[in-house]
């Protein structure tokens, strides 16, 4: 019973995690530079990310440790999507807008950085998201959710 009980909070996080990420993702961010002069939405979007990347990483934390009394792969999958939002928060987030400041500066070396690491950063977005929904589908076909 205790198991069960982990397994579907787990997944209701997980859902809430996805759901988070997908709405910023497909609705906030896109909005922002429609709805805002480029100024002010660079500027907002820049304020915006580190709590993106702090909810999103600690939904994802939740759920790892929720499934740490489940299933341990569940929990290794939520881990590393955990690990990646708070490292890119913590590390790679602060070097892009490093870069965009110098870029705006004129460095155009630091314009193909901030190009490299806005890249790297969206492509870690999407791996989180691919992960999470791997993770909700196996967690679907578990015995628990039948």
């Amino acid at each position: 019973m205790t198991y069960e009980i982990f397994q579907i909070a787990g997944f209701i996080v997980t859902a809430l995690t996805l759901g988070a990420m997908l709405f910023f993702s497909l609705v906030v961010a896109p909005l922002v530079f429609i709805k805002l002069p480029a100024e002010a939405a660079g500027g907002f979007i820049r304020e915006l990310f580190p709590w993106y990347y702090l909810v999103s990483g600690l939904l994802a934390l939740t759920a790892s440790i929720l499934f740490a009394f489940s299933n341990f792969t569940n929990a290794l999958i939520a881990a590393f999507v955990a690990f990646a939002a708070l490292g890119s928060r913590q590390i790679l987030m602060p070097q892009i807008n490093n870069w965009r400041d110098q870029m705006l500066a004129g460095d155009m070396i630091a314009s193909s950085k901030f190009n490299r690491g806005h890249r790297a950063s969206v492509l870690i977005n999407a791996a989180q998201l691919v992960l999470l929904s791997i993770l909700l589908w196996r967690i679907g076909l578990s015995p628990v959710m039948s």
